[in-house]
Protein backbone atom coordinates (compact mmCIF):
# COMPACT_ATOMS: atom_id res chain seq x y z
CA UNK A 1 0.00 0.00 0.00
CA UNK A 2 1.71 2.97 -0.59
CA UNK A 3 0.05 6.76 0.38
CA UNK A 4 -3.59 7.28 0.27
CA UNK A 5 -4.13 3.69 0.60
CA UNK A 6 -3.33 3.41 -3.18
CA UNK A 7 -2.39 -0.36 -4.03
CA UNK A 8 1.45 -0.29 -5.34
CA UNK A 9 1.73 -3.72 -6.06
CA UNK A 10 0.30 -7.56 -5.42
CA UNK A 11 -1.04 -10.13 -8.34
CA UNK A 12 -5.11 -11.13 -8.74
CA UNK A 13 -6.36 -14.09 -10.65
CA UNK A 14 -8.60 -13.31 -13.62
CA UNK A 15 -10.40 -16.19 -13.73
CA UNK A 16 -12.72 -15.34 -17.22
CA UNK A 17 -9.07 -16.12 -18.80
CA UNK A 18 -7.04 -17.37 -16.69
CA UNK A 19 -4.76 -14.48 -16.25
CA UNK A 20 -2.70 -13.20 -13.51
CA UNK A 21 -2.87 -9.19 -13.38
CA UNK A 22 0.25 -7.82 -11.88
CA UNK A 23 -1.20 -4.29 -12.19
CA UNK A 24 -4.15 -2.58 -11.58
CA UNK A 25 -4.15 -0.47 -14.40
CA UNK A 26 -4.93 -4.04 -16.62
CA UNK A 27 -7.52 -5.07 -14.05
CA UNK A 28 -11.58 -3.94 -13.47
CA UNK A 29 -13.73 -5.13 -10.97
CA UNK A 30 -16.97 -6.69 -13.27
CA UNK A 31 -21.13 -6.53 -11.97
CA UNK A 32 -21.50 -10.29 -12.58
CA UNK A 33 -24.87 -9.10 -13.71
CA UNK A 34 -23.95 -6.01 -15.57
CA UNK A 35 -25.62 -2.45 -14.44
CA UNK A 36 -27.40 -2.58 -17.82
CA UNK A 37 -28.50 -6.05 -17.59
CA UNK A 38 -29.97 -5.22 -14.01
CA UNK A 39 -31.82 -2.33 -15.09
CA UNK A 40 -33.38 -4.36 -17.93
CA UNK A 41 -34.12 -7.00 -15.37
CA UNK A 42 -36.11 -5.43 -13.11
CA UNK A 43 -33.67 -2.91 -11.15
CA UNK A 44 -35.49 0.07 -13.60
CA UNK A 45 -38.11 -0.58 -10.93
CA UNK A 46 -36.20 -0.21 -7.56
CA UNK A 47 -35.28 2.97 -5.69
CA UNK A 48 -31.91 4.74 -6.08
CA UNK A 49 -30.99 3.23 -2.62
CA UNK A 50 -31.37 -0.08 -4.08
CA UNK A 51 -29.33 0.30 -7.14
CA UNK A 52 -26.93 1.64 -5.20
CA UNK A 53 -26.60 -1.33 -2.85
CA UNK A 54 -26.38 -3.85 -6.02
CA UNK A 55 -24.09 -1.51 -7.66
CA UNK A 56 -21.82 -1.97 -4.73
CA UNK A 57 -23.04 -5.29 -3.09
CA UNK A 58 -20.36 -6.55 -1.09
CA UNK A 59 -22.52 -9.22 0.47
CA UNK A 60 -21.93 -11.74 -2.08
CA UNK A 61 -18.22 -12.81 -3.17
CA UNK A 62 -19.62 -13.43 -6.53
CA UNK A 63 -21.37 -10.19 -7.02
CA UNK A 64 -18.58 -8.01 -8.02
CA UNK A 65 -15.21 -10.11 -9.50
CA UNK A 66 -11.53 -8.67 -10.20
CA UNK A 67 -10.86 -9.50 -13.81
CA UNK A 68 -8.74 -8.36 -16.69
CA UNK A 69 -9.59 -5.36 -18.28
CA UNK A 70 -9.82 -7.10 -21.79
CA UNK A 71 -12.19 -9.42 -20.62
CA UNK A 72 -14.71 -6.58 -18.97
CA UNK A 73 -14.71 -4.57 -21.94
CA UNK A 74 -15.27 -7.44 -23.88
CA UNK A 75 -18.24 -8.62 -21.60
CA UNK A 76 -19.73 -5.12 -21.91
CA UNK A 77 -23.20 -5.39 -20.45
CA UNK A 78 -23.76 -8.54 -22.41
CA UNK A 79 -25.84 -11.74 -20.82
CA UNK A 80 -24.32 -15.31 -21.15
CA UNK A 81 -26.58 -15.83 -23.86
CA UNK A 82 -23.97 -13.50 -25.58
CA UNK A 83 -21.38 -14.03 -24.21
CA UNK A 84 -18.98 -16.25 -21.80
CA UNK A 85 -15.81 -15.89 -20.63
CA UNK A 86 -12.82 -17.06 -22.98
CA UNK A 87 -11.90 -19.89 -20.55
CA UNK A 88 -14.20 -22.61 -21.60
CA UNK A 89 -13.65 -24.61 -18.37
CA UNK A 90 -15.30 -21.80 -15.96
CA UNK A 91 -18.42 -21.86 -17.77
CA UNK A 92 -20.07 -23.80 -15.39
CA UNK A 93 -18.74 -21.63 -12.23
CA UNK A 94 -20.17 -18.16 -14.62
CA UNK A 95 -23.40 -19.59 -15.02
CA UNK A 96 -23.57 -20.71 -11.68
CA UNK A 97 -22.64 -16.78 -10.39
CA UNK A 98 -24.77 -15.77 -13.02
CA UNK A 99 -27.90 -16.96 -11.92
CA UNK A 100 -26.94 -17.20 -8.32
CA UNK A 101 -26.57 -12.70 -8.98
CA UNK A 102 -29.83 -12.87 -10.86
CA UNK A 103 -31.77 -15.03 -7.46
CA UNK A 104 -29.94 -13.03 -4.93
CA UNK A 105 -31.51 -9.69 -6.49
CA UNK A 106 -34.77 -11.20 -7.97
CA UNK A 107 -33.95 -10.37 -11.39
CA UNK A 108 -35.80 -11.78 -14.21
CA UNK A 109 -34.26 -13.18 -17.46
CA UNK A 110 -35.74 -12.60 -20.88
CA UNK A 111 -36.42 -16.09 -23.26
CA UNK A 112 -33.34 -16.24 -24.99
CA UNK A 113 -30.78 -15.15 -21.84
CA UNK A 114 -33.15 -18.27 -20.22
CA UNK A 115 -32.98 -20.83 -22.57
CA UNK A 116 -28.94 -20.05 -22.88
CA UNK A 117 -28.42 -20.89 -19.31
CA UNK A 118 -30.51 -23.56 -18.93
CA UNK A 119 -28.96 -25.14 -21.78
CA UNK A 120 -25.94 -24.25 -19.42
CA UNK A 121 -26.94 -25.59 -16.65
CA UNK A 122 -27.64 -28.73 -18.17
CA UNK A 123 -23.58 -29.31 -19.22
CA UNK A 124 -22.94 -28.52 -15.28
CA UNK A 125 -24.40 -31.39 -13.59
CA UNK A 126 -22.16 -31.01 -10.35
CA UNK A 127 -22.15 -27.22 -10.26
CA UNK A 128 -24.25 -25.91 -7.33
CA UNK A 129 -25.71 -22.35 -7.33
CA UNK A 130 -25.34 -20.58 -3.84
CA UNK A 131 -26.55 -17.42 -3.08
CA UNK A 132 -27.95 -15.44 0.12
CA UNK A 133 -30.94 -13.08 -0.61
CA UNK A 134 -30.10 -9.79 -0.64
CA UNK A 135 -32.05 -7.48 1.81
Amino acid sequence: MGPRCRLTGGSWWSYYDQTTVTSTSGLDIDHMVPLAEAWDSGASAWTARRREAYANDQGQETSLVAVTSSSNRSKADRDPAQWMPPATDVHCRYTAEWIATKLRWNLTADATEHASLNDLAASCPDQTVTYTPAT
